[in-house]
């Protein structure tokens, strides 16, 4: 494939509603143009925004413009130790991910607005009180890291890291030191306590609101979730409980085997690695071109 020529990445600034700031990267042409949508990319928990930065020249290559950015806490948007720092994933996504909604709205106006989540940032998708501007949503492995929904292989040991050892860790230091100990990023002790939860954050609603009462029912996209059958937190059972919250949505859950693009293994992380340019992001960017799968597109539909 013949990509257009790349474009360096724009620094941004930008305050959620409670004036924290937060910091990402924007690719856009030197001229504004309407025709082109505008994506953002939410990030999965503590990883980095850069992470998914080819991924973003690949869309900007394709013809859409792009926003990737960092929550509160993590990476460009980290400011200074994270001991006693209040963060949750419901600030990432009714604060962080909404400021990115609006800031599209502002920097982009007239644009269409598509969303590609991973995992959390799927979860995010659903959290911004202005959803309903979303057009087309693409999530990857994207579900709410509840420990029963984990590959039965494996869940006692991903109970034991995820949901015993982190905790701890973070008990006694105050945030959770992933950098150091090779587990992702730092991260807010509030999201550790939101992941460690033993049932589905959202699932409770411990607000007390009704599931109606939640974002999630202001997102009205065409919605694409796609998973990977060697990824041990995006079972079926996974993908579909977050899917069931997305209720105004026009849904669609695509599975795929590592068999199916030619591979042993694809797991969690690697959807967003260039290895994949030529295999899986094509079904993503169809999705965003057209709100459909194209023909002869690997997996099964769930």
């Amino acid at each position: 494939m013949n990509l257009p020529t790349r474009v360096a990445p724009e620094a941004f600034r930008e305050s959620a509603a409670d004036g924290y700031p937060l910091s990402g990267f924007t690719w856009r042409p030197s001229r504004p143009d309407p025709t082109r949508p505008v994506v953002i990319i939410n990030a999965a928990t503590s990883v980095r925004c850069r992470h998914y930065s080819r991924f973003a020249d690949y869309l900007f290559a394709n013809g859409f413009d792009v926003i990737t950015y960092d929550y509160r806490g993590i990476g460009e948007s980290r400011n200074g130790s994270l001991r006693g720092f209040k963060a949750s994933w419901s600030d990432w996504g009714a604060l962080d991910f909404e400021a990115m909604l609006q800031r599209a709205q502002r920097e982009f106006p007239g644009q269409p607005i598509d969303v590609v989540g991973h995992s959390f940032g799927g979860c995010a998708a659903g959290l911004g009180a202005s959803g309903a501007v979303i057009r087309r949503v693409v999530t990857v492995g994207a579900q709410f890291a509840y420990w029963r929904d984990y590959a039965a292989g494996g869940r006692w040991r991903m109970f034991g890291k995820w949901h015993v050892v982190m905790p701890l860790v973070t008990a006694l230091c105050g945030y959770f030191p992933g950098k150091r100990l090779g587990w992702l990023e730092d991260t807010p002790a509030g999201v550790v306590r939101d992941w460690g939860t033993p049932t589905p954050r959202y699932e409770t609603r411990p607000s007390g609101r009704t599931l109606g009462e939640l974002p999630f029912t202001r997102v009205k996209a065409q919605l694409l979730a796609i998973s990977i059958t060697d990824d041990p937190f995006g079972t079926v059972e996974a993908i579909e409980r977050l899917l069931r919250y997305f209720d105004s949505s026009e849904r669609t859950h695509l599975r795929i085997a590592p068999e199916d693009i030619g591979e042993t293994a694809v797991g969690h992380f690697a959807f967003f690695r260039s290895d994949y340019q030529d295999r899986l992001w094509p079904i993503a960017l169809k999705w965003l071109q057209h709100g459909a799968l194209a023909q002869g597109t690997p997996g099964q539909r769930v």
